[in-house]
């Protein structure tokens, strides 16, 4: 599956048609192409190849999954691998669309993988902003990029309502809500350390985008190029505060448990040495021998009178100390 663009001194002239045409149209004057291949066969790989004259190790990467993102130069093209993302608002679980790009210097060529990464969106982008055409495969990586960092940018922003919700849950007293804690914070740490991956690499991506030596980034579109490079230190950042947020809350998560542990071990003590009492007392009161009070009422009275004494004392001894 192919979509195909020209644009003709800054206007979009001509759409979708066939892919083997490029090399006459890139050979205009003026002329900025894009080309996107989705889920590429061998054939898509040596007609890009052949059509653009891209380096045999750019092709290969292209090829190949599961890519760092990254930036590469050669001598006649750039290749771009990024990733976009996707998320779970109920689960807070995150997947990951691969995307590589071929950057000449009127050519943008993007091969997508898997269903994650939405051209169209892309598309709108450029199509909100005509009038930056004339900036040339700039203009197009732009819209690329700007994409696939609003991706991070929400991806991040939902995780970080899903630890919020977490927060909430920290103190409650219901075994279900602790396991729910329990279970969600290692959840969302693992899609934390997942994005992770994908967004830190995204800062030297850019940064080296709009080096002047790379000479893809024009004057007028340095401007928006600082803008996508801010929201990726954004996210970074964001991310690496999650992160850290995420480990605190598993961290008070297991310090409230040993705190709920130790009220609980202190009322069943509590209890324990109240019951005692009574057992040491009809204990003694059982022996086989003559005692003060042996074969008398006065001594039953007695020893019930102590028991009941030395109950209450203890109870009101370790309810003061909020034991009980």
């Amino acid at each position: 599956m192919t979509r195909t663009r020209l644009y003709l001194d800054g206007a979009l002239k001509l759409e979708d048609f066939p892919a083997q045409d490029i090399s006459d149209h890139i050979a205009e004057p003026g002329a900025t192409v894009w080309l996107d291949v989705r889920d590429p066969e061998s054939a898509d790989f040596e007609m890009i190849a052949e059509e653009f004259g891209l380096h045999a190790l750019a092709v290969e990467d292209a090829r190949n999954e599961h890519q760092r993102p990254k930036l590469d130069r050669y001598r006649t093209h750039l290749f771009l691998s990024a990733y976009t993302v996707a998320i779970d608002p109920e689960t807070g679980a995150i997947s990951a669309g691969e995307i590589s790009a071929f950057i000449t210097r009127n050519a943008l060529i993007t091969i997508r993988k898997g269903p994650h990464c939405d051209i169209e969106h892309i598309v709108e982008r450029w199509d909100d902003n005509p009038d930056l055409a004339k900036h040339g495969v700039g203009y197009l990586v732009h819209g690329l990029l700007d994409y696939l960092v609003d991706t991070h940018f929400r991806a991040v922003q939902v995780l970080d309502e899903r630890i919020e919700d977490l927060e909430d849950l920290l103190f409650e007293d219901s075994p279900k809500e602790i396991q729910q804690v329990q279970r969600t914070s290692y959840e969302l740490r693992k899609s934390l350390v997942k994005l992770r991956r994908v967004v830190l690499p995204m800062r030297e991506v850019v940064n080296s985008l709009i080096r002047r030596d790379v000479q893809v980034v024009t004057e007028g579109m340095m401007p928006y190029y600082q803008d996508v490079y801010d929201h990726v230190l954004r996210a970074t950042e964001w991310t690496e505060s999650l992160r850290d947020l995420v480990t605190t809350v598993m961290e008070t998560n297991l310090t409230v448990q040993g705190n709920r542990m130790n009220m609980i071990m202190k009322k069943v003590t509590s209890w324990a040495a109240i019951i005692a009492v009574p057992t040491a007392v009809t204990g003694f009161y059982g022996q086989n021998v003559p005692y003060p009070g042996f074969g008398t009422q006065w001594g039953f009275w007695a020893s019930t009178v102590l028991m009941i004494v030395l109950s209450v004392v203890l109870y009101f001894s370790f309810k003061r100390r909020d034991w009980i």
